[in-house]
C-alpha cells in the first residue's frame, strides 16, 4: 500500500504546474540625458548673447527706428527664459501613454510610457512666433487685417500642438496635430501669397530680401511639425534627439534670423520704419509713422 502511494505521489509531482501568474504591466521612462541637458544650457547662453547683441544694436539707432530691433530682441529674450526653465527642469512634465500588447493565449499586457514634454517650449513659441511674424509682416508691409489673421492662426497652431503633446489617445492626438497643420497653412498663405504680393510695392531690394528671409523661415517652420510627429507623436525619436533638433531650429529661426534681419535692415533705408509720437516721445506729441530715409526728428 505504501509503495502505491509513493508511486502516485511521484507521478503527481513530475508534471510542472501550470502558470498562475501572467506578466504584468511594464513601465518605461523616456527622458533627457546629459546630452540633452547640456544642449539646453548651450542654447540658453546663445539666446542670452543674441539678446544682448540685439539690445546693443537697438541703442545704436534713434528710438523712432528701433521697432525691428525691439521685436527681435524680445524673441531671443523669451527664448532665453524658456531654455533656462527647461534646463533646470522647471518647464517639464510627463505625459502618460498606455500601450496595449494583445496576447493570443494569455491576458493582454500593457506598457506604460512616461515621456517628458517640455511645455515651456510651447509657452516660448506662443510668444516668440507671433513676434517673428510681426517682423516679417512689417517688413512686407502687410495690412493689419492680414497680420491679425496670421498671428491668430499662429497661436492656434501652437496651442493645438500643446494639446496634442499631452493627449493620451492616438485618435484625438493626431486630430489636434491636423488642426495645427491647417493653422500653419494659413500662416504660410499670409506670408507666401499675400506678403509677396504686397512687398512688391516697397522696392526690388526689399522684395528680394523679404522673399529670402521669409522663405528661410518657412522652411525651418515646416521642419517643426515633422520633428513633432517623429518625437512626441509616434515616440520614435529619443528625448535627447528631440531636444537637439528643436535647439538647432530655434537657433536658426530666432538668433540667426535676428542677425540677418537687423544687419540687412540697418543697411537698407527703404525697410526702415520711423515711429514718432507716443512710441518715442510719450504723450507729448501726436503719433506718426513714416517709411524711408526721412531723418526728421531722429
Amino acid at each position: 500500500m505504501t509503495g502505491v502511494m509513493d508511486a502516485i505521489k511521484h507521478h503527481a509531482t513530475s508534471v510542472a504546474p501550470l502558470p498562475t501568474v501572467t506578466p504584468g504591466n511594464t513601465i518605461e521612462y523616456q527622458k533627457s540625458g546629459d546630452v540633452g541637458n547640456r544642449t539646453l544650457w548651450v542654447v540658453f547662453v546663445l539666446m542670452m548673447l543674441s539678446s544682448i547683441a540685439f539690445y546693443a544694436m537697438a541703442f545704436r539707432v534713434p528710438a523712432q527706428k528701433r521697432l525691428f530691433h525691439i521685436l527681435t530682441a524680445f524673441i531671443t529674450t523669451f527664448a532665453m527664459i524658456s531654455y533656462f526653465a527647461m534646463a533646470v527642469h522647471d518647464g517639464v512634465s510627463y505625459n502618460e501613454i498606455i500601450i496595449k500588447h494583445a496576447q493570443k493565449h494569455f491576458p493582454d499586457t500593457f506598457t506604460t510610457v512616461y515621456r517628458e514634454v517640455y511645455w515651456a517650449r510651447y509657452v516660448d513659441w506662443s510668444i516668440t512666433t507671433p513676434l517673428l511674424l510681426m517682423d516679417l509682416a512689417l517688413l512686407a508691409g502687410l495690412p493689419g487685417a492680414n497680420i491679425l489673421v496670421a498671428v491668430v492662426a499662429d497661436v492656434i497652431m501652437i496651442l493645438t500642438g500643446l494639446f496634442a503633446a499631452f493627449t493620451v489617445e492616438e485618435g484625438p492626438k493626431w486630430g489636434w496635430y491636423a488642426m495645427a497643420c491647417i493653422a500653419y497653412l494659413v500662416v504660410v498663405y499670409q506670408l507666401a501669397f499675400n506678403g509677396r504680393g504686397v512687398v512688391k510695392g516697397r522696392g526690388q531690394k526689399t522684395a528680394t530680401f523679404f522673399s529670402a528671409i521669409a522663405g528661410f523661415t518657412l522652411v525651418l517652420w515646416t521642419a517643426y511639425p515633422i520633428i513633432w510627429g517623429i518625437a512626441d507623436g509616434s515616440r520614435n525619436l529619443s528625448v535627447d534627439a528631440e531636444i537637439i533638433c528643436y535647439a538647432v531650429l530655434d537657433v536658426l529661426a530666432k538668433a540667426v534670423f535676428g542677425f540677418w534681419l537687423l544687419f540687412t535692415h540697418d543697411s537698407m533705408s527703404d525697410t526702415t520704419y520711423s515711429l514718432e509720437g507716443f512710441w518715442s516721445e510719450g504723450f507729448s506729441k501726436d503719433g506718426a509713422i513714416r517709411v524711408g530715409d526721412d531723418d526728421e526728428g531722429a
